[in-house]
């Protein structure tokens, strides 16, 4: 399946302003906005807090990667350029937890 695909499998966002990734000690280490560009990757990410009660390990990361799907290879190939990936790939080379932390909109 392709990126897309998976998207229309995911829960609805429309109730988020963002998504915060907090390391163990609560410090927010990495912000999703819910602004156009990045709403894949927030619908995404919130889908991961969903699934996997909030944590953020190798096995979620790991299934983030193929949620990914066909963007995978190009965030290998370049890296920086798309950062939701390159923290997934981060997590699982370097085997740490972190938090999922969807924001609601006030």
């Amino acid at each position: 399946m392709q990126f897309k695909d998976y998207l229309s499998t995911f829960p609805d966002i429309d109730h988020l302003s963002g998504l915060d990734v907090a390391d163990s000690d609560g410090n927010v280490i990495h912000h999703i906005p819910a602004i156009e560009g990045k709403l894949g990757s927030l619908k995404l990410y919130n889908a991961l807090a969903e699934t996997f009660d909030k944590q953020l390990n190798k096995q979620s990361a790991q299934q983030g990667v193929e949620w990914f799907a066909e963007h995978v290879e190009d965030a290998k190939l370049n890296i920086g350029k798309h950062p939701n990936i390159d923290l997934l790939l981060d997590v699982i080379a370097s085997d740490k937890t972190l938090v999922l932390k969807p924001i609601r909109k006030s």
